[in-house]
């Protein structure tokens, strides 16, 4: 592939994959959680500002190509908000998502979880979800900090109900076996993570569904305000965060119950743990990326399928609005 193809034209605060296709959509998401974006030194981020300042105000130095241009996009935007304009800490970076979010989906699976185990888990992997949410908000407009606050509390407090509810119910279950009962309770995690989730979205952005998000027409311009849009836009976030834990809290505990039947598992127990961190890792690295390229960030709608009003106010058929992460 040319240096050409692979690096088009660049366009300042736009992407260089395609956002029209899924494979374009994942092949930026795979440029957003590059992890590598984490080791970049201070000197290697100023130099990348100011690249993109010398670009902004026509003043590029000679012989800097676009792909010295689109890097230095790229490693910006791992590391500032584009809104506050500050460095997001290390680990609520999405670049650090999947390397600090590993060691809790593999304390959210390991087998024979306590009612503490299980609440620790649980309050830690929202807490930290919470934390990124957070860092990575919308800052254009001030949100209050009870928002925040009242979406945790409800992600955290859905989760932990149902992970010991459901344990409960599988430790009282008389017709399980305690091999059965092991393997079962490996799959609880799914279900309260996914709810919470879904919660901590509805809680979150409640307010979008009562007040409605813009719409823009092909020019950019703002058409309106919808409510249903609105609700689209929720939808396809929830369902993100539904789809999102599925490979990482389902496919391990079935991988690691198909290779724990493997010889070698009963002689060398102290491999368990390692294989069993190496199968979440590669579930998440997996999982992360495929998800948030389920939808595109900014989705087009039908006028016709929205309120009355945003039909009166233009002529564009399809208007675009911006789902969120």
């Amino acid at each position: 592939m040319s240096d050409c193809a692979e690096y088009p034209n660049f366009k300042l605060g736009e992407s260089r994959f395609d956002q029209g296709s899924f494979y374009g959509r994942l092949r930026h998401f795979l440029d957003v959680i590059d992890p590598r974006t984490l080791f970049v030194s201070e000197r290697r981020l100023k130099e990348c500002i100011a690249l993109l300042e010398h670009f902004k105000n026509g003043t590029l130095p000679p012989g800097i190509t676009n792909a010295q241009l689109w890097e230095a996009q790229k490693v910006k935007q791992a590391i500032i908000h584009p809104d506050t304009g500050e460095k997001i800490p290390m680990p609520f970076r999405m670049s650090g998502y999947v390397p600090f979010g590993t060691p809790v989906v593999i304390g959210l699976l390991l087998p024979n979880q306590t009612l503490a185990s299980t609440i620790f888990w649980q309050w830690l992997n929202q807490s930290h979800n919470a934390c990124v949410n957070y860092c990575n908000r919308n800052a254009t407009k001030p949100t209050p900090v009870s928002t925040f606050v009242q979406g945790y509390m409800g992600a955290v407090s859905s989760a932990v109900t149902i992970a010991v509810g459901l344990n409960i119910l599988i430790q009282r279950a008389e017709r399980f076996s305690p091999a059965t009962r092991v393997l079962i309770q490996r799959f609880v995690p799914f279900p309260a993570v996914a709810t919470a989730n879904v919660c901590n979205v509805l809680l979150m952005r409640h307010s979008e569904l009562a007040e409605g998000i813009s719409v823009l027409d092909d020019s950019g311009n703002v058409v309106g305000t919808s409510r249903l849009a609105a609700r689209h836009a929720l939808l396809e976030t929830a369902v993100t965060r539904v789809v999102l834990p599925m490979p990482i809290l389902v496919l391990p505990p079935m991988v690691m119950a198909l290779l724990e039947r493997l010889p070698v598992f009963p002689k060398r127990r102290h491999l368990v743990l390692p294989v069993h961190s190496l199968v979440c890792l590669s579930a998440f690295s997996l999982a992360l990326p495929l998800a948030i390229s389920l939808f595109p960030q900014n989705s087009q709608i039908a006028v016709s399928r929205l309120e009355p009003e945003i039909a009166a106010a233009t002529k564009c058929p399809v208007v675009t609005y911006n789902k969120g992460l």
